[in-house]
């Protein structure tokens, strides 16, 4: 995959569900994490007393934390609402030449900061609050 511009890392808010997104904010700086817990089922039996986990069992999460700029007022107003809510909000990741990550998140943390001689920007910590979706683009 080729080098994506930083500024094609978007956050997509559903305000009805999911029928539709709008964008909110763009990402300068981004990490997620996509987990997934093993359940380990070893036993006394287990061959040569290696580590046997469970296929298919535990618990699957996702944390997204990115520093960038909300795209307008009531951009930053609509997740500063669900934050102060501690809503659910259905959201869309969408990483360039990668794809779409979409399913509702709790925002985490909500931080705003900003230099004397610069633009105001924020930083946010997203956490899977059930089940996500991932669209290959």
């Amino acid at each position: 995959m080729a080098a994506q511009k930083g500024k094609d890392l978007l956050v997509k808010l559903s305000a009805d569900g999911g029928a539709s997104f709008e964008t909110v904010a763009g990402l300068r700086a981004t990490r997620i994490a996509l987990n997934a817990a093993s359940v380990d089922a070893t036993t006394a039996d287990s061959a040569g007393r290696w580590r046997e986990l469970l296929a298919g069992a535990g618990v699957k999460s996702a944390a997204v934390s990115g520093a960038g700029l909300f795209k307008d007022a009531a951009s930053d107003a609509a997740l500063r609402a669900a934050f102060f809510d501690a809503a659910t909000p259905i959201l869309q990741l969408a990483i360039p030449d990668f794809g779409v990550i979409e399913g509702p998140f709790q925002i985490a943390a909500l931080e705003y900061f900003g230099a004397h001689d610069g633009e105001a920007a924020f930083e946010m910590s997203l956490v899977s609050a059930g089940a996500l979706q991932f669209t290959a683009l």
